[in-house]
């Protein structure tokens, strides 16, 4: 199986550290301000319920649901890991890539806040340009006994507020480490082969299907 479904270690903590909250001012806030305020709404959220969430799946997507999926940008982020063959995809097959990549990363997400034992995110200083509509927004996640893994997310200003487009984890980033397995699936097999590969594997992954929106 490719490399991008083998090594998820790094974005799993990264991914507690950005979770956003349906706020209705959310579309105000600065972006650091945004993900440091949800990042403690939803740290606290683990820690007092981890037990809860540890033993549904269900309760687990529907946190996810409120809590994340609404401040992704999931197009964009499919468009940016398929590349030049984005283009080549019928606006189904489009659709189609957009909706399995986006379940890929909540059953990952899912994963992440099951394994969740109070790092320490730590938020770097952060500064952006007057009328700026493309921020980064640097972390680092701290745990016992290892380095700090830095963690900076990439996020562009759109009308429904700030969304995250990329995650950088230990400077890799997450939609160009899956274009590499993307391109190479299509390249061999079509469009149609990696959109089964990815349904196959969310499937596998947890066979109770998730909420989609």
């Amino acid at each position: 199986m490719y490399s991008l479904f083998s090594n998820f270690k790094f974005f799993l903590l990264g991914l507690v550290a950005v979770t956003f909250s349906m706020s209705a001012t959310a579309e105000d806030l600065t972006p650091d301000v945004l993900v440091k305020t949800t990042t403690q709404d939803v740290t606290t959220i683990l820690k007092r319920d981890k037990a809860v969430y540890a033993n549904d799946t269900q309760k687990l997507y529907a946190l996810i649901d409120a809590k994340v999926l609404p401040h992704f940008d999931f197009n964009h982020m499919t468009m940016l890991a398929v590349g030049r063959y984005w283009r080549q995809a019928t606006p189904a097959q489009q659709q189609a890539l957009a909706k399995e990549f986006r379940t890929l990363l909540v059953r990952t997400y899912a994963n992440a806040l099951a394994a969740f034992n109070n790092q320490v995110i730590e938020f770097k200083p952060f500064s952006m340009a007057e009328g700026a509509t493309d921020a980064t927004v640097q972390t680092q996640v701290k745990q016992p006994g290892a380095q700090p893994i830095p963690i900076d997310y990439s996020m562009e200003k759109t009308p429904a507020g700030w969304k995250v487009y990329d995650v950088a984890i230990d400077g890799v980033s997450l939609v160009m480490n899956y274009r590499g397995s993307f391109g190479e699936e299509i390249r061999k097999n079509g469009v149609d082969s990696l959109i089964k590969t990815l349904a196959t594997k969310n499937q596998q992954n947890h066979p109770e299907t998730a909420t989609s929106k």
